[in-house]
């Protein structure tokens, strides 16, 4: 599947230079500033050799040389022994050396090598007794395409006992449709709305859905959003009140008709504003005699109602424009 190309490889050009030169790491020198990071010690490109320069630099207090390491080793995995690696990734223990074990064997698959190195990490992240261990491999999988080949692994994820891999898998979800997708990849967004409907907490639930781009999200996956409008938990509900507002033109209609519907019995002003945002954003100036219409049910909300239809009687085209102009509106009031 081809992808837009969010990331930025500043280092790229000098990973992988001192990756494929043997004496590269004795070149390299101690960062001059007071906080010095531990120096690279001579010796060849392996992955012992790159592990041991990433422990000491575990201890430097400089963010910039951990961040070298880090891309270091990444960058240079396409030129690593891949079962040196894989051997050094099952019996590292230490989250921090763990995640950037999993990023390395992640990175090899990125660049078309082998498959498998991210369904191992993958395999651990799942499985691994360790809840640090499983957080950390997940962090390594994001913002990459690990959800194109992990199958139902999100899903199992966001049900994971420990809360920590539960919003780590939420990051990446919405790091990874942003960052590597755009926002405009079906299969992404459905996976995403999918893991966050097999959750059962409502923070995660919430993380997902609330910054969520849905607008290349399934028919599917717009019923599901809409069958969230009843979840118990108010978080959930805003959450997926806003998710609705995003979905594509042939779903709009359904969600209108669905966030409309649920205005009435809803008790939350929270969910109350949130299905204003989302009928206005679905709409926009032809949302205005629907506005009208809630008006008189709950007094409180009234005056965002006013907000809204004075704004989308504008007829300003761009939705960020409309939000812009709502929030200078209440601003000024």
């Amino acid at each position: 599947m081809t992808r837009p190309l969010f990331r930025k490889n500043v280092l790229r050009s000098l990973a992988l230079t001192l990756g494929l030169l043997t004496p590269a790491l004795a070149s390299a020198q101690e960062p001059s500033s007071r906080d010095e990071a531990p120096s690279l010690k001579a010796g060849t490109c392996s992955v012992e050799g790159l592990m041991d320069n990433i422990r000491r630099g575990l201890h430097s207090k400089s963010e910039a040389y951990k961040l070298y390491l880090r891309t270091l080793l990444r960058e240079s995995a396409v030129n690593l022994p891949v079962a040196e690696l894989q051997a050094a990734f099952e019996r590292e223990y230490d989250p921090y050396m763990v995640e950037h074990l999993a990023a390395a064997l992640v990175a090899r698959t990125e660049r078309g090598l082998e498959e498998e190195m991210t369904q191992a990490v993958a395999k651990r992240a799942l499985e691994d007794k360790d809840p640090g261990i499983r957080a950390a491999t997940v962090r390594a999988m994001r913002r990459t395409g690990a959800l194109e080949r992990t199958g139902d692994m999100y899903e199992r994820l966001v049900r994971d006992s420990s809360p920590e891999v539960r919003m780590e898998a939420a990051t990446n979800l919405l790091e990874d449709n942003l960052e590597v997708y755009g926002g405009r990849d079906a299969r992404a967004v459905d996976t995403a709305v999918a893991a966050a409907a097999a959750s059962s907490d409502p923070k995660v639930t919430a993380k997902i859905l609330g910054k969520l781009m849905t607008g290349e999200v399934s028919a599917g996956s717009a019923r599901t959003l809409e069958r969230l409008l009843d979840n118990e938990s108010t978080e959930v509900r805003v959450a997926a009140s806003t998710a609705l507002g995003g979905v594509p033109a042939p779903e709009m209609a359904s969600a209108r008709q669905s966030l409309l519907g649920m205005y009435r019995d809803e008790k939350s002003p929270e969910v109350r504003k949130a299905i204003l945002q989302s009928v206005a954003q679905l709409g926009f100036a032809s949302a205005v005699p629907e506005m009208q219409r809630l008006r008189g049910i709950d007094p409180s909300l009234a005056p965002e109602i006013d907000a809204w239809t004075r704004v989308l009687n504008m007829n300003l085209q761009d939705w960020s424009l409309i939000l812009r102009e709502k929030q200078r509106y209440q601003q000024a009031r």
